[in-house]
């Protein structure tokens, strides 16, 4: 879930955004409480994850909202999920998650969004994405950690899968489930949005 041409910078929040202060903050502390409880200094981490230690620094201090693709390789780094780095504590039971409250990761020049909808107080066994592909969009991803699984759904639109190598075009109503530590990439195949659903499970290996 993430693009190659946003590997190397950071998503840039839209002035002002209450959202994405909101996800520079959260990814900033949870990275630097994660990093410091491995004992891990800046260039150890960098070292591990090919993110740069000004990149690592500008996250840690809040400054900016950082790519998917620099989320998921600190993430792999730390053999982490992504939800991880935007957990936060709440009460128990059951969680309301509205779309004005829901947070959203952007890539691929805001050509592509993952929105997650379950809570990120604690790192689930399952994590559940609204995936939305701009027209004519494609994002690609490396392999995720092993044994890292992804189902998902085209709720809107006609969408191709690339699962290292092997292509599937699915159309509203197809789901496709596939193991994603392999590379793996969505691409739009029409003029409009695409809408997909993406739970994503990680068993131990």
């Amino acid at each position: 879930m993430l693009s190659a041409s946003a590997e190397n910078a950071p998503t840039s929040p839209t002035a002002g955004a209450p959202q994405d202060d909101e996800i520079a903050h959260l990814v900033g502390i949870n990275l630097r409480r994660i990093r410091s409880g491995l004992h891990l200094s800046l260039d150890a981490l960098a070292q591990r994850s090919g993110v740069s230690r000004a990149m690592l620094s500008q996250v840690e201090l809040g400054r900016s909202v950082p790519s998917i693709a620099i989320l998921w390789k600190i993430a792999r780094a730390l053999d982490l999920t992504v939800s991880a780095f935007l957990s936060r504590r709440a009460d128990p039971g059951a969680v309301l998650v509205r779309v004005a409250d829901s947070r959203s990761l952007l890539s691929n020049r805001s050509q592509f969004s993952a929105r997650a909808l379950f809570p990120l107080e604690e790192a689930p066994r399952a994590e559940f994405y609204e995936l939305r592909l701009g027209r004519l969009a494609e994002e690609r991803s490396p392999a995720h950690a092993a044994g890292t699984r992804e189902n998902l759904v085209v709720a809107r639109g006609s969408v191709q899968v690339e699962v290292d190598e092997r292509r599937y075009t699915l159309a509203t109503g197809d789901a496709l489930y596939f193991e994603a530590d392999v590379p793996h990439a969505y691409r739009n195949l029409a003029d409009t949005e695409a809408t997909l659903y993406l739970v994503m499970t990680r068993t131990a290996v």
